[in-house]
């Protein structure tokens, strides 16, 4: 694999000045002010640092929250000191016409995590925090979504698509979670997803073939459609239509032109068919709501291996009204059906708990599958109780979260489901950079022995979680028939 992909993608510290990131205008209170005075002062206005300024406007002094925190954890009766008796008087600024890589090596020589912005006389004009420099980093989801949205060709869409795994390893280093990162992925995949669509479209017309013969709306299925994607790509995709039969033709070679460009982009086709070239995954508006009630009045666990992923949809591109009518229809014809809620909860979740009779994790070949072992109790779970609660929530903590709100589950049940599936993510994640890194394919397989041991630790509990899921879910949806009963 090429591990050129791992490489630096953004030169956004050479490129923006301090002036562009900065918070303005400074907080600051006076030398005077107690602790306690100015901690409020910091909730109120939403900052994490307040300055002490002279008569001239200079600084004479930064209070940050961390400050704070030593202050309390000393003696909390500090908090009557007054901030000149607490805060740091030799403060380190930072012209505001500097470049942002001059602010970055300056915090990381200095150990600081806010840096006043000064003008050529010193005085104080804002306030640069790490925080902030974090969000300037995330931002390279945005630049990479312009030149997704700009994309020419399979070619550019695929150079832009292959440039995930830096984005992912950048934020990650940057400290941002990765259910977080997940979520970045998911939304790129979905732009991706969107602009081939629009590739295919250009090609049709291009070959005069006209433009779409009826009101349509592409989607995204799976992770994707959840916004919990991981590094390895595929296709899930679907489309509906308002048309007849007479249509189907049209629609049928804008989908094989929409798949080809996606797989020259290094999407891969879906080996199960999951998509939208498949007359399976692409039907009028009627038909599919057909097909929902045929797999819900005849629910067979053989038929219901993609309808899982079916359940996650989230439009991408066309007429999204037809995506909300379907939405409609498939939660409260679901919320029907005990039975279907029961197959489609135990579709995803029959890979057997993460532990043997020892309590040791199952491996292969040294590692553990934790989206088998883990994530899909987790996801399966949280779709299913959803459903019987008739939420239209598509992500698995909105999931959850509503569930809780709605009495499906208790809260701290919720609470523990989500913080488990993110620590399963986060392994997996770091896992498939590691691999990428080393030049291997990433995977869901995890070796648990390259994990730190409070790491480790935590992958236990977090499995142990999932492995309790299927009981939760099964609790929650008898709870549900017995309300439903008469």
């Amino acid at each position: 694999m090429d591990t050129v992909a791992l490489e630096p993608l953004d030169s956004f510290p050479y490129r923006h000045r301090v002036t562009d990131l900065m918070s303005a205008p400074i907080v600051a209170v006076a030398a005077s002010s107690t602790v306690s005075e100015a901690v409020r002062t910091m909730m109120q206005r939403h900052v994490s640092s307040v300055v002490v300024l002279d008569a001239e406007g200079r600084l004479d002094g930064i209070l940050t929250e961390h400050d704070v925190l030593r202050t309390i954890a000393r003696d909390p009766a500090h908090l009557a000191k007054t901030v000149a008796q607490t805060m740091t008087r030799s403060v380190n600024g930072i012209d505001a016409d500097a470049l942002a890589y001059r602010a970055l090596a300056r915090m990381a020589r200095l150990g600081v995590r806010h840096l006043p912005v000064i003008d050529d006389s010193g005085r104080a004009l804002g306030m640069l925090t790490a925080r902030s420099l974090i969000k300037q980093r995330a931002s390279q989801a945005l630049t990479l979504g312009d030149e997704i949205d700009h994309a020419p060709d399979a070619a550019a869409l695929g150079g832009a698509f292959g440039k995930l795994p830096a984005l992912a390893a950048a934020l990650r280093g940057d400290d941002v979670s990765a259910v977080q990162v997940a979520a970045v992925i998911a939304g790129v995949t979905r732009d991706v997803t969107a602009r081939a669509g629009e590739l295919a479209l250009a090609a049709i017309r291009a070959q005069g073939r006209g433009d779409a013969p009826a009101s349509w709306c592409l989607l995204v299925l799976g992770s994707a459609g959840r916004g919990e994607t991981l590094l390895i790509p595929d296709q899930d995709n679907a489309l509906i239509h308002d048309g007849d039969e007479s249509v189907d033709s049209w629609f049928a070679t804008f989908a094989e032109q929409l798949n080809a460009l996606l797989d020259a982009a290094g999407v891969p086709l879906c080996k199960g068919g999951v998509m939208a070239s498949n007359p399976a995954f692409r039907r009028s508006l009627t038909h599919w709501c057909e097909a929902i009630d045929s797999w819900i009045d005849r629910p067979r666990p053989d038929a219901l291996l993609n309808v899982d992923i079916f359940y996650d949809f989230a439009p991408v591109l066309g007429d999204r009204s037809l995506a909300r009518a379907l939405r409609q229809h498939a939660v409260t014809a679901a919320a029907k059906s005990p039975v279907f809620l029961r197959l489609l909860a135990a579709a995803s979740g029959g890979g057997g708990g993460a532990f043997d009779l020892l309590g040791r994790l199952r491996t292969e070949n040294g590692r553990v599958d934790l989206k088998l072992r883990g994530l899909f109790p987790i996801v399966a779970g949280a779709r299913a109780i959803a459903l019987a609660w008739t939420s239209a929530a598509t992500s698995t903590d909105s999931r959850l979260a509503e569930s809780a709100a709605k009495g499906a589950l208790p809260a701290d049940t919720a609470a523990d489901l989500t913080a488990a599936r993110a620590a399963i993510v986060e392994a997996i994640l770091d896992q498939q950079l590691a691999d990428i890194a080393a030049g291997q394919a990433p995977s869901t397989r995890v070796d648990p022995k390259q994990l730190k041991r409070a790491s480790l630790r935590r992958l236990r509990q977090a499995l142990a979680v999932a492995g309790e899921a299927p009981d939760r879910v099964r609790e929650a949806l008898t709870n549900r028939s017995l309300e439903r009963a008469p």
